[in-house]
């Protein structure tokens, strides 16, 4: 089969502006960047037809690095829909240049189901993540300056919580020591770089409302703490006109296409092991004025993207899904069954059975959220039917509807038993009333055990003396009825990446806490959770090279 550049490069593109009009969105409202992409103005979100739309969750089951294709499945879905006569638009996260040189490769979806220009996607696309970098950098430059002017006396800070990001997977910059070569290079302090995906900003980004909310949630953006003990913010800096300033074009969703031509809004890039893992609310909503359907998707597996979907994303935004795909395939099953990974491609029935527990675990957990589930299994060249045939007989001895996907091979035409399968279920057994995992008057650490124990499957949860030391700022505050952000691997119910399956009884130790005031959560990083991915001995980077012009070796 041809890869996903070259089928990319061979699909035929529609402008941009005739893509908006198939939705119905006036070519004067569209803002283009180029001929296929544009950004979408915030005033043409409808309220009312928001709650008309149909909003469906992809999640999946826990990731390997064999990959699920929880993306392609999302846009093979949102194409498949548009096959039996729905108007059905996919909203998605943008991917992050970190892991597009780095290990995953990109996030565009593959096969006959992307979304297109993908080059440009994957790449730069309209320069939302550079303006999350350059306005995060600038805080830390303007943080910097203050802490330079004010050395020595009372105004200056005691702590500093903020630290840089770049896009760019870079291990050796997770800590670092800035300020030095004398003083008049700065104060020599600890800091260290996050990617950008894991930026305040970023999460900010993907939460805010409007240019109001964006700007209040700037000012709240807790920085460090005074002499005295007291907090200090964005607001107290007096910078937050000129942050919003950077981030006032990246706040509206970008439009683009599938391999369709149907249209797509992607928007927003955080990671769902390391912060809440969904596109913006904005493009969300955006795209729920427009489409009848909506199929948005939440990073890794149901237990970090679809529980802060829930919990923090649903919670803070009113939104509330029809229904949830879970995506699954046969090769995920068997490695979570014990199959070593190099013969996942091989039969392997014990293994694979085995490997149903772990959708059985994400099954019940979602069930937990009051969501009505539809499983899609997401079929390879090398699956036998035998195989399907296992899968499908568990769900249906479980009464969940199942499906095949075949959208990577077949585009739109491969998924229209899925799609099929969704309308059907949201017309006869939608989901009901979303219940989330804890109230907002629990405290932090009832929230923490509330996740860990439901979701997870832990058996307890300790602090360590970091994660000690950051909750009594927190404790008794307003920031004790904020949702809480587990950041922990996405390979294991567990913190620990070779746990596969179902990990039971363990213990989740949090060794940190993040306090995003401005995003409005707290990030507790669980086991040895890295907010700055290293690159992989073979980085994707080798691969990717320019000829004649043209782009080859992206995926």
């Amino acid at each position: 089969m041809k890869s996903d550049i070259q089928i990319a490069k061979e699909t035929p593109l529609k402008r941009i502006k005739e893509v908006a009009e198939g939705i119905g969105i006036p070519r004067e409202e569209v803002h283009n960047y180029g001929r296929y992409m544009a950004k979408i103005p915030l005033h043409l979100i409808d309220p009312d037809k928001i709650n008309q739309s149909n909003l469906i969750l992809v999640t999946a089951i826990t990731a390997t690095k064999a990959g699920i294709g929880k993306t392609t499945v999302s846009i093979g879905l949102t194409l498949g829909l548009n096959k039996i006569g729905k108007k059905a638009i996919v909203a998605l996260r943008e991917p992050s240049l970190g892991p597009v040189f780095g290990m995953k490769g990109g996030a565009a979806g593959g096969g006959y189901a992307q979304v297109l220009p993908m080059e440009n996607i994957n790449l730069h696309f309209t320069g939302d993540f550079h303006a999350v970098t350059t306005a995060h950098n600038t805080i830390s430059a303007l943080l910097d300056n203050y802490i330079y002017r004010n050395r020595g006396g009372k105004k200056t800070l005691k702590e500093v919580l903020w630290k840089r990001v770049m896009d760019v997977n870079d291990r050796s910059l997770r800590y670092i020591v800035t300020g030095l070569n004398g003083p008049a290079n700065g104060i020599p302090q600890e800091s260290g770089f996050d990617i950008t995906a894991a930026s305040e900003l970023m999460a900010i980004l993907c939460l805010a409302e409007s240019e109001e909310d964006l700007q209040r949630r700037i000012d709240n953006i807790l920085l460090g703490y005074t002499m005295d003990g007291e907090p200090f913010t964005v607001k107290d800096l007096g910078i937050t006109g000129a942050i919003a300033v950077l981030m006032k074009d990246a706040l509206a969703p970008n439009l683009v296409q599938t391999t369709e031509n149907t249209a797509a809004f992607v928007h927003g890039g955080p990671f769902a092991n390391i912060a809440h893992g969904c596109n913006s609310v904005l493009a969300t909503k955006m795209a729920m004025t427009f489409g009848d359907y909506v199929v948005t998707e939440a990073g890794f597996g149901a237990d970090l993207g679809a529980e802060k979907f829930f919990n923090i994303k649903c919670r803070k935004s009113g939104l509330s899904p029809k229904l949830t795909v879970i995506v699954a395939t046969a090769r995920g099953l068997k490695m979570h069954g014990g199959t070593p990974e190099n013969d996942i491609a091989r039969p392997d029935p014990k293994g694979l059975v085995k490997g149903l527990e772990n959708l059985d675990k994400h099954l019940s957990n979602l069930a937990g959220f009051g969501q009505s589930v539809v499983v899609a299994f997401n079929r390879y060249a090398s699956d036998t039917q035998e195989e399907i045939d296992t899968v499908s007989r568990f769900c249906e001895q479980r009464h969940i509807p199942f499906a095949i996907n075949e959208a990577f091979t077949k585009g739109g035409e491969g998924a229209e038993e899925l799609a099929r399968c969704v309308v059907e279920t949201i017309e006869k057994n939608p989901s009901g009333k979303l219940i989330l995992t804890y109230d907002d008057n629990d405290d932090l650490e009832t929230k923490i055990n509330k996740v860990a124990t439901s979701i997870y499957g832990a058996g307890s949860v300790v602090m360590a003396e970091k994660a000690l030391k950051k909750l009594k700022h927190i404790r008794g505050t307003r920031l004790e009825k904020m949702p809480v952000c587990i950041a922990k691997t996405q390979y294991s119910f567990s913190a620990d990446p070779k746990a596969y399956g179902v990990a039971r009884g363990f213990q989740l130790k949090i060794n940190d806490l993040v306090i995003n005031q401005g995003a409005e959560f707290i990030v507790a990083i669980a086991g040895e959770m890295m907010r700055m991915p290293g690159l992989p001995a073979d980085p994707q980077a080798k691969h990717i090279r320019l000829v004649n012009g043209e782009i080859e070796g992206l995926s």
